[in-house]
């Protein structure tokens, strides 16, 4: 490449080098220059991680948002530490060797070609003052001192070409040099990519390293929405059998909207509705104003249903409802639809029938709140089985409906036969007891006699037959040290002291229900199924039966 064609390209490459230098500076988020410790004291990320600390201090332990501000601002300052040593490298090994490149280096090639410029007018003049020189010996009088002085003229010429000899050299020798090591002037953008992929890669480490911590912390928070979040994950997540917004609404509507004409079906006000809703997301137990408007109870109920991910019935089970649905036969299509329920998830199982024996209670009032079972299956049987396939939701309730009461309504009208097992209501209040219980037992069907309630231990109190070595049958009720909702059936023995007794037999489907210091229990139901302990700890009481 000829030296002109170099020159041209330095000029180039000064000005690009130049402009690139200024831009990057620019993406740098500390000062320039400034020790290690002042340039992480400037940083946009150490002042954010310093908000978040102080944050996370002031709200506490107890908020899940100052845990995690305070995790993040950790993180964040770690973050701040890894970019302030990637700008000092940047600094170091790319900004710092440009700005040679541009400022100092090509600059000075540069300059050394206009210096060629000056010595070859310093020649040029010399040449012509020599060359004046001896044309005056030729025309001239004093020819011994004009040829003296051409003689000094003749030595300054080849001092000003030696110069200008000197000087093209050197610049070729420059410019050469530069062409040479190109080079390794564009190896500066490969240690600029080099040192950005470190810097990413060890803040991508510090992040992995935080995001489980940060992640288990939000796992872990119990307090949770429960609207939109998948059946199993709230159940889990709460320590509960029965989802909270289905037993708080069904809890409130027991107590005060049996009787309300039309539940279900004539729609909620939008912001008590959205109030209720939100209370429910957050388990406050601050329900009392709900209970005038069962509308908008029955509504969150409805809503709880038809935001739950899947289908309380399910879509892997779907075809099986429709095709059972579909049996022209009364007593085989009950049958059948029997059999794919029993098909059920547990958890989804257990909701299903929690609320199928509400709404079976419900419809016992439909003389008065002219609910029926196929009106109540029409009204809320879309939001317990819809297809799985894509469209606006009146298109997918269009589609589904007239199967889906086909469906529904059967299973409420003999919701005894579909699920046998006894059942019992707790009251809204207990259902945000942190310690509540599943809202039904079951034992197996006995005829008490003789029942012995003994409380003299009253945190563990024993059930046992008296003056009876044969018992060998057991199970287990669960009780809560508040009222429950009062049954409108059944009897109750009540007693002052430390015992309670029943000698009166009781048949299988009657019920007994026994109070004592505040805590009520039920015997009933048809057959057993345990009922468990919470991670809590809850009340048990033990029991033994003579059959």
């Amino acid at each position: 490449m000829y030296c002109s064609q170099i020159e041209r390209r330095m000029e180039l490459v000064r000005v690009v080098s130049h402009n690139t230098h200024k831009k990057m500076v620019s993406c740098l988020q500390g000062h320039i220059g400034a020790d290690a410790e002042k340039r992480h004291k400037k940083l946009p990320l150490t002042s954010l991680s310093q908000a978040m600390v102080e944050g996370g201090n002031q709200l506490g332990e107890d908020s899940l948002i100052g845990k995690m501000m305070e995790v993040c601002g950790e993180a964040e300052n770690r973050l701040a530490s890894e970019l302030m040593l990637h700008e000092l490298q940047i600094e170091k090994d790319v900004l710092d060797p440009l700005s040679q490149l541009a400022e100092v280096e090509i600059p000075n090639i540069l300059k050394q070609r206009k210096q060629l410029a000056k010595l070859v007018l310093d020649y040029d003049s010399a040449r012509a003052r020599w060359l004046q020189a001896t044309k005056s010996i030729i025309s001239g009088t004093n020819t011994q001192a004009l040829t003296a002085k051409a003689d000094l003229l003749k030595e300054e010429v080849d001092e000003a070409m030696n110069k200008v000899e000197l000087c093209k050299d050197q610049l070729a020798a420059d410019m050469y040099s530069f062409f040479s090591k190109e080079g390794d002037y564009a190896h500066y953008f490969v240690t600029l990519l080099d040192a950005q992929a470190d810097y990413h890669r060890k803040s991508l480490t510090v992040l992995e390293s935080v995001l489980p911590t940060i992640q288990a912390q939000q796992d872990s928070w119990m307090e949770k929405p429960a609207f939109g979040m998948a059946l199993d994950d709230h159940l889990k997540r709460s320590g509960r059998e029965i989802a909270l917004p289905m037993e708080a609404c069904v809890m409130m509507l027991l107590e005060t909207g049996m009787k309300e004409e039309g539940l279900f079906r004539i729609a909620a006000g939008a912001s008590k509705l959205k109030k209720l809703k939100a209370a429910l997301d957050c388990s406050t137990s601050q329900l009392e104003e709900f209970y005038s408007d069962p509308h908008a109870v029955a509504g969150a109920l409805k809503s709880y249903l038809r935001e739950l991910p899947e289908p309380l019935m399910t879509y892997q089970l779907y075809d099986e409802w429709i095709q059972a649905s579909s049996v022209s036969d009364p007593d085989k299509r009950l049958q059948a639809l029997w059999l794919v329920c029993d098909k059920l998830p547990k958890s989804n199982k257990n909701n299903l029938r929690y609320l199928v024996k509400f709404l079976a209670k419900l419809a016992l009032e439909s003389e008065v709140n002219k609910m029926t079972p196929s009106n109540i299956a029409i009204v809320l049987g879309p939001n317990l089985l819809w297809a799985k396939t894509e469209g606006s939701l009146a298109e997918m309730a269009a589609a589904t409906s007239v199967h889906v009461v086909s469906i529904v309504e059967p299973i409420i009208q003999h919701a005894d036969w579909f699920f046998p097992e006894g059942m019992f209501w707790f009251s809204s209040a207990a259902v945000f007891n942190p310690t509540s219980l599943p809202l039904f037992v079951v034992i197996t069907p006995v005829v008490l006699e003789g029942l012995v309630v003994r409380t003299a231990d009253t945190s563990r109190p024993s059930f046992s037959k008296n003056d009876r070595k044969d018992a060998h049958q057991a199970a287990y009720l669960t009780c809560l040290p508040h009222p429950l909702w009062r049954l409108s059936a059944g009897r109750a023995a009540m007693s002052s002291g430390l015992e309670a007794v029943s000698t009166r037999k009781r048949q299988e489907a009657e019920l007994e229900v026994a109070e004592l210091r505040g805590v009520r229990f039920f015997l009933g139901g048809t057959r057993m199924i345990g009922s468990g302990m919470s991670p809590e700890g809850r009340l048990m009481l033990d029991v033994k039966m003579i059959v």
